[in-house]
């Protein structure tokens, strides 16, 4: 007679108990605040934030809040139907066509996340027979993007340009698809875009950048990772994310016209949701003109950037190399990296500590992320209990 199966709510405690174990099981921290540098939690404590994507410091910005109040009034609260529907508004329009210039593609379309987008984006543009080469480190949304497209998916080691060449040249694929995020997002680095779009032309490849790190950050006046690199070309799909440095909500895709044209009538992920509320469409174009304004706000970014990793001169744990607001502290093993967030956190420093799947076993690590909203003091607060806690680390 066959053992009978486990009862899946026993299942449920037993695999928690091993996350646990593991160092692995995430827990959720509310917030009593805006988000800022400056956090108070819901039990009235405060802490120092470094783990929030709200890179310019715009999510707080009087100027946009002023922009959402009247986008309120004018538009209420909810667009009450999909975007092919009645839910695409002159402020969907106008954002649309302002995020088509400001990252100088000829069209573009908004999307309510950045995982919609990715995982809308690609089935729409290959399926079974074609071929997707992606980073190994590339976002999740990316992955699952890949997987629901039925497409083939080629992995190639992080940043190796040649292995990918390798791949490509091998594939007899009718359709290639290279997709690579622009600034990694638990390591911090840039990938090597113009090699990538090397590749994409002799290959006759699309090459689809996720710049959800990179957009309002990099190249002139926030422009994004291709700006960064002086980067144009008709096969360049750019995918943008709106609440991290624009500080508010959603996520784009730039593309020539014809490609923006098939999305709108492909992507599935575009087609069967509620529009996102016009009145976000009004606040991200103050927050478009904030980000194109915004030198100042990044040159401060990057004096932050800098004085921590001048800061950072550590023994055992070490920062990854990155230029960008994306800071990772790699300290290895699981448990001790909770120690240290742990630690900090009774400080009064809230920083992550982030840990497999999400990272490579062995490399679990705190991951910094820095604001144009913070101030020095408070990144020197951190380089020195940083500091102090490595030197009483066992």
């Amino acid at each position: 007679m066959p053992a009978e199966a486990p009862d899946p709510l026993d299942a449920l405690t037993t695999d928690l108990a091993a996350l646990d174990a593991a160092g692995l099981r995430r827990r959720r921290r509310i917030l009593a605040s805006p988000c800022a540098p400056a956090a108070t939690l819901a039990d009235g404590s405060t802490r120092v934030a470094f783990c929030s994507n709200d890179y310019l410091g715009l999510a707080s910005d009087p100027a946009l809040i002023d922009a959402a109040r009247a986008g309120a009034a004018r538009w209420g609260v909810g667009s009450g139907a999909a975007h092919l529907v009645s839910g695409h508004t002159v402020a969907h329009d106008a954002l649309e066509a302002r995020l088509a210039a400001f990252t100088g593609f000829d069209a573009a379309l908004c999307f309510t996340t950045g995982y919609m987008a990715n995982i809308g984006v690609m089935p729409a543009l290959v399926g079974r027979g074609d071929a997707v080469f992606a980073d190994r480190l590339n976002h999740a949304s990316l992955v699952d993007g890949a997987l629901l497209s039925r497409a083939d998916l080629h992995r190639y080691p992080h940043g190796d340009v040649d292995a990918l060449a390798r791949q490509l040249t091998a594939s007899s694929a009718p359709r290639k698809l290279i997709v690579s995020d622009g600034v990694f997002s638990m390591d911090g680095d840039i990938a090597p875009l113009p090699r990538l779009l090397e590749l994409a032309e002799t290959h006759k490849a699309w090459l689809l950048v996720d710049d959800a790190h990179g957009f309002g950050v990099l190249g002139p006046q926030g422009r994004g990772s291709l700006a960064h690199f002086g980067l144009r070309s008709p096969r360049l799909i750019y995918m943008g994310t709106l609440g991290k440095a624009a500080g508010v909500a959603g996520a784009f895709v730039a593309a020539r016209a014809d490609v923006i044209d098939w999305l709108l009538n492909k992507a599935r992920s575009y087609i069967f949701t509620t529009g996102a509320p016009p009145l976000l469409a009004d606040t991200l174009l103050a927050a478009v003109d904030l980000i194109e304004q915004g030198d100042a706000r990044r040159a401060h970014l990057s004096a932050l950037i800098q004085r921590l990793r001048n800061g950072l001169t550590l023994r055992r744990w070490h920062l990854m190399p990155s230029t960008t607001p994306i800071q990772p502290l790699v300290i290895g093993d699981n448990h001790e990296a909770l120690a240290v967030a742990r630690a900090l956190d009774e400080a009064g420093l809230w920083v992550p500590a982030i840990r497999p799947p999400t990272v490579p076993k062995g490399s679990a690590r705190l991951r910094i992320t820095l604001s144009a909203a913070h101030t020095i003091e408070q990144v020197d607060r951190l380089v020195s209990t940083l500091r102090r806690l490595e030197g009483g680390a066992p």
